[in-house]
């Protein structure tokens, strides 16, 4: 990834920023189990920063 990930947990808002996507696409991968892992804390969701760069690094692998 080009831009360096923050130090805290990402919200499905951060994330969609940081990739350039809609949130609505955040969901979805959430639905169908293809993004990033994600985790609840309460009701909100967030993310870990280490597992979405792990997560992006596989799918440009993918792309190769």
């Amino acid at each position: 990834m080009k831009r360096s990930l923050p130090d805290r947990y990402l919200s499905p808002v951060d994330l969609a920023d940081l990739l350039g996507i809609p949130v609505e696409t955040v969901y979805q991968w959430r639905r169908k189990q293809t993004g990033p892992r994600g985790f609840r804390v309460g009701r909100h969701l967030r993310f870990d920063p280490e597992d979405v760069r792990v997560w992006v690094e596989s799918q440009m692998e993918r792309a190769a």
